[in-house]
């Protein structure tokens, strides 16, 4: 699974940093995915990415 942070869409509410950490940041009002876009999101992390996504209220969360 992959998963990317739509940077028009995004707000930088700052949810999906609240529910997973270990995958998304905000920064300068904007959020992404520290793992980098291009690798896999570790299994372990599937979920809470998936939460994170759901969580957005713009669906600025894009999950591959």
């Amino acid at each position: 699974m992959k998963a990317r942070v739509d940077p028009d869409l995004c707000t930088g509410c700052g949810s999906c940093e609240d529910i997973c950490p270990e995958v998304f940041k905000v920064t300068d009002d904007i959020a992404a995915n520290i793992l980098g876009e291009a690798q896999d999101i570790p299994e372990h992390y599937e979920n809470a990415c998936r939460e994170a996504a759901d969580s957005c209220p713009v669906e600025a969360i894009i999950i591959e």
